[in-house]
């Protein structure tokens, strides 16, 4: 849990933290849309997402973004049924912060944020960022065999 600048936030509102020059907004209102797509379109998982689509994502889920004067630098959404299970993806960190801790910070404030804290169960899907994610409790599936998926369609 992030300890410098934490704040709460009361039920409905949307938590942020800070921790040295970055922080880390839950509110889709402190986060450009223009920014975001533009982070997005840098991923190796969603480079040609639409902006509308974008747009959509944001809104059917818990978006943290990572700010440092101003600009976005680092974005994550968590999508929950905030009660059992949460599903992290679109963990992304601008080129030029990345080795600062903004993804180490960005984790600790998904895994604190009050309506995720407890869950039975999260998930996410990582090509190459896997020592990140096993420092906050992520493993290999312990039984693959019992997940499925739908493939992208071409």
């Amino acid at each position: 849990m992030p300890t410098d600048g934490t704040r709460t936030a009361t039920p409905g509102a949307h938590p942020s933290w800070i921790k040295g020059a970055f922080t880390v907004t839950t509110d889709p209102a402190h986060l450009s849309l223009d920014e975001v797509c533009a982070l997005l379109a840098r991923s190796y998982w969603a480079p040609n997402r639409k902006r509308e689509v974008i747009e959509r994502s944001l809104r059917g889920s818990i978006p943290f973004g990572a700010l440092a004067g101003g600009r976005l630098v680092g974005l994550a959404r968590v999508i929950s049924d905030r009660a059992t299970y949460a599903y992290l993806c679109d963990v992304i960190v601008d080129e030029s912060q990345r080795g600062q801790g903004v993804g180490t910070f960005l984790m600790e404030c998904i895994t604190s944020h009050p309506e995720l804290v407890g869950l039975e169960r999260w998930s996410l899907a990582t090509r190459d960022a896997h020592a990140l994610y096993r420092k906050f409790g992520f493993q290999e599936l312990r039984y693959p065999e019992r997940q499925m998926e739908i493939p992208r369609r071409p």
